[in-house]
């Protein structure tokens, strides 16, 4: 990557982080695609051995934030996709930020009940199954445990003649 450097800022380097600098790049591409200045914080976990480097347009937030916030954004992916395989949540309907934490909220809800439900009735299915089948029979009034009984139903002699797949 290529680029000039216009300022260079005071870092504390206990912290990790190496440099703090305002740039602007300088590649046949780049300079045309981006021709705003950045901000390079250059950050070395010092537990990994290992130098990161962030680019960014927030000139505001300290360097060891922006450092920690891009270091903690691969939690942040997997929180949502942990929401959206368990959660079910595949869009968001609305995206102000409230309706996004509404929607978010109900589907830990959702999620949490299915859970207590699973432990209260002793159902031995997975969680994923669970709720396929909850989702199947929602609008019926059917308990759960019933749902979930094993017991046999014996046929009535007279059908006999009937074919039967079980």
């Amino acid at each position: 990557m290529k680029y000039n450097v216009f300022e260079t800022r005071e870092v504390d380097r206990q912290t990790g982080v190496i440099s703090d600098k305002t740039i602007s790049l300088t590649g046949l591409f780049t300079a045309k695609k981006y021709p705003d200045v950045l901000r390079l914080v250059i950050y070395e976990d010092y537990a990994q051995n290992v130098v990161y480097r962030f680019l960014t347009n927030d000139f505001i937030l300290p360097a060891i934030t922006i450092a920690e916030l891009y270091r903690e954004r691969w939690t942040i992916e997997t929180f949502f996709k942990w929401i959206k395989q368990h959660l079910h949540i595949k869009s968001f309907y609305v995206t102000t930020q409230n309706a996004v934490f509404t929607q978010i909220w109900i589907a830990i809800c959702d999620y949490l009940l299915l859970i207590i439900a699973l432990k209260m009735y002793h159902i031995k299915q997975n969680l994923y199954i669970f709720s396929n089948i909850i989702g199947q029979v929602l609008f019926e009034k059917t308990p759960l445990n019933e749902l979930f009984d094993k017991t046999i139903i014996k046929q009535n002699p007279e059908n006999d003649r009937q074919l039967s797949l079980w």
